[in-house]
């Protein structure tokens, strides 16, 4: 089994006076947090607040852009083109940065959130356009994609890219994540037996059907009702296991990511 790897946690999507997720107790949790830049979720005072929180834990932070659609929390399809997608990534990926700058915070990757993370699965050149925009203005910090043929491709023209698998979301037989509207709480027990899979190389369809998965790193979702217990689950499985966690940086440039073959191909 895969003894080094990252968890990663989708957070800091509070906006204003609405409070989701528990920021103070997951991030601590987790080896890398993807923040909310403002557009599906977030505002700049609960980014600041979110990177704060990870310097204080040693977490390290990556920005999380999202299409513009707050109502829908960013997971509503939204028409654009490669160029647009990949504009709509670096404008939120320069405000996080600025703020992140201001306290001396490095932002060590970029993931794109909900709908805009399945537009780059669906669309190879919007991916490849926002992994090369990432490129450009920010050399070496690499790109969160599904662990899958469009992760595969962008690194196979020389962009850094980190594989990424999933803990609390089901797969379909295709290797495509089923993404949830509304997401319920979970049982933290079902999650970690799904990171631990995912460490020996395949995940379970909900139809029982075998997927192989070769990933960097494993997410977990902070709008889930019981994220900090997911969290902890998945951390107590990995200590029992002897498994390390480390940033999405060291797991890739140490390689640990399981040889296997890579499940996923767009979300449901």
């Amino acid at each position: 089994m895969q003894v080094l790897v990252d968890l990663n946690a989708d957070a800091g999507e509070s906006f204003g006076r609405w409070r989701l997720g528990a920021d103070e107790a997951l991030i601590p949790l987790v080896s890398s947090v993807n923040i909310a830049c403002g557009w599906h979720a977030g505002d700049p005072a609960t980014m600041r607040r979110s990177l704060r929180i990870a310097a204080e834990a040693g977490v390290a932070a990556g920005a999380h852009p999202g299409f513009p659609d707050l109502a829908g929390f960013g997971r509503r399809a939204i028409a654009m083109s490669p160029r647009e997608a990949a504009d709509t990534c670096l404008y939120q990926f320069g405000a996080l940065r600025a703020l992140a700058d201001e306290q001396g915070v490095e932002i060590t990757h970029v993931k794109p959130h909900g709908a805009l993370y399945g537009l780059t699965l669906r669309d190879p050149e919007a991916a490849q356009a926002v992994g090369e925009a990432v490129a450009a203005a920010a050399p070496g910090v690499p790109v969160v994609l599904l662990a899958g043929p469009t992760a595969d491709g962008v690194a196979e023209r020389g962009i850094p890219v980190v594989r990424e698998a999933f803990a609390d979301l089901d797969y379909d037989d295709e290797g495509r994540i089923i993404i949830e509207p509304d997401p319920a709480a979970k049982d933290p027990r079902r999650c970690a037996e799904q990171a631990l899979a995912v460490l020996r190389g395949e995940v379970t369809s909900v139809n029982g059907n075998a997927l192989p998965v070769r990933a960097d790193t494993i997410c977990l979702h902070g709008d889930r009702p019981n994220a900090v217990e997911v969290a902890q689950a998945v951390r107590a499985a990995f200590a029992d296991e002897g498994v390390e966690l480390a940033t999405m940086r060291e797991v890739v440039r140490r390689g640990a990511a399981p040889s296997a073959g890579s499940a996923g191909a767009a979300p449901a």
